[in-house]
């Protein structure tokens, strides 16, 4: 009961992870970028307000349910593994990659962009779309070691 429980958990919790950074990517960021510096300053402060603690708390639980996991598991512990591997890739691209340039971005004033001022975006859209890209297959490995073969 207790592996059923936290296997539709970690289904759950990847899954969010999965659909938001997805949801980021897909209509968020491309309106972000559209933005002249200013608007997406402004923009970003307020978007940016709810995401901590919420997604590392999902993502670090996720993660540390696949470890658990790993730990019931018979055959499927090397997909657990890997999932465990992959949600940790996303806290790691998200703590050491596009947080950094989130605390910068919320510093500015955007009524006072500082002239000379290097616009982010190209570079946190590369991070996000990696951290995308690896919770997706994340959703995905911890799926197949989930659902019956």
């Amino acid at each position: 009961m207790i592996t059923w429980l936290l296997s539709v958990a970690v289904l759950a919790g990847s899954g969010v992870v999965a659909g938001v950074l997805f949801a980021v990517a897909l209509s968020v960021l491309p309106a972000l970028i559209a933005m002249p510096a200013d608007r997406y300053v402004y923009a970003h402060q307020l978007i940016g307000r709810r995401w901590d603690p919420t997604m590392p708390i999902i993502v670090l639980t996720s993660t540390a349910i696949d470890v658990v996991l790993a730990f019931l598991a018979d055959s499927r512990k090397p997909l657990f593994v890997a999932g465990a591997v992959l949600l940790l890739a996303v806290s790691v691209v998200s703590h050491f990659c596009n947080v950094p340039i989130n605390r910068v971005v919320k510093k500015l004033d955007p009524e006072r962009i500082p002239a000379g001022w290097r616009d982010p975006r190209p570079l946190w859209r590369r991070f996000h779309l990696l951290r995308t890209f690896l919770a997706v297959l994340a959703v995905v490995v911890n799926a197949a070691a989930v659902v019956p073969a």
